[in-house]
């Protein structure tokens, strides 16, 4: 029975492997076009390896990226923190502070999630420019106000799990509102704060529509920017893959080194309920 067993759970790794191996082929792809010259560039040799190993597009794709690389960072980061630190206060009232309402209240938050972004593109444009907020703040302000449904669910419900019972010993102990938050809940919040960040960042960072609509040539992100290095005639595929590769780094590495935390915090209870 414990062979039987045995060999059913390595069955299992057969199709593991070959949806890894389907999805990881673009990225094959992506790697090995941004060490060939133009030259090699052909649909018939796609597959093969570059004949020899050059950062030459690395570099130029690079230097056309760099300051679109670094608006990115000065966008994700505030965006990421303002709205996973909004979202933490929301869950803590809404799981731990019942007032009168909260049941009304918890699902219009919730209503965000499912509001797509073309739906608001003209009345947003129209408000960023009546409190005369463009650029990278007004972008940030979209990602912080986007994501703060899916962050307050995701700490509302950590914090329901939560026994009611610690909150009562630090009201015995003298504990306020704001002290029960930050010296019980925040400390032991961090899982869910590892979720809800790196949900924001790779979100942010992804995202294309209101970048474009909400940015101008001085502070493209990276999206906007890689995909304006198209040319309209005679595109530089290897320099446009190295660029690829360049922009989807961040969120990779954040995902390789991380990614443990973040499925720690998932079985946490974060995405509980």
């Amino acid at each position: 029975m414990k062979t039987q067993l045995r060999l059913g759970k390595y069955w299992l790794y057969i199709p593991l492997i070959l949806m890894s191996i389907f999805y990881l082929l673009p990225m094959y792809i992506i790697i090995i076009t941004g060490f060939k010259s133009f030259a090699e560039i052909d649909l018939k040799t796609m597959w093969d390896l570059p004949h020899g190993i050059a950062f030459d597009n690395y570099i130029e794709a690079y230097s056309k990226l760099a300051p679109s690389l670094w608006n990115s960072f000065a966008m994700v980061i505030p965006a990421a923190l303002i709205s996973s630190i909004l979202g933490s206060v929301n869950g803590y009232i809404l799981a731990k502070w019942r007032f009168r309402g909260a049941d009304v209240i918890f699902p219009f938050i919730l209503f965000g999630m499912f509001i797509p972004y073309q739906s608001i593109l003209i009345p947003l444009v129209q408000f960023m420019n009546m409190v005369g907020i463009k650029g990278l703040p007004g972008l940030a302000m979209a990602h912080i106000i986007y994501g703060i449904p899916i962050t307050t669910l995701t700490f509302r419900n950590y914090y329901a799990s939560l026994p009611q019972e610690l909150l009562e010993a630090a009201k015995i102990d003298g504990a306020d509102m704001l002290g029960i938050y930050r010296y019980i809940l925040l400390p032991i919040s961090m899982p869910s704060f590892v979720v809800v960040l790196i949900w924001q960042f790779t979100s942010a960072w992804n995202d294309f529509l209101f970048a474009v609509v909400l940015t101008g040539n001085s502070d493209w992100p990276i999206t906007v920017a890689l995909n304006n290095m198209a040319g309209s005639q005679i595109i530089s595929w290897n320099v446009q893959m190295a660029g690829s590769l360049l922009a989807a780094l961040p969120t990779l590495l954040v995902y390789i080194f991380l990614g443990r935390y973040f499925l720690r915090g998932l079985l946490a209870g974060s995405l509980k309920g």
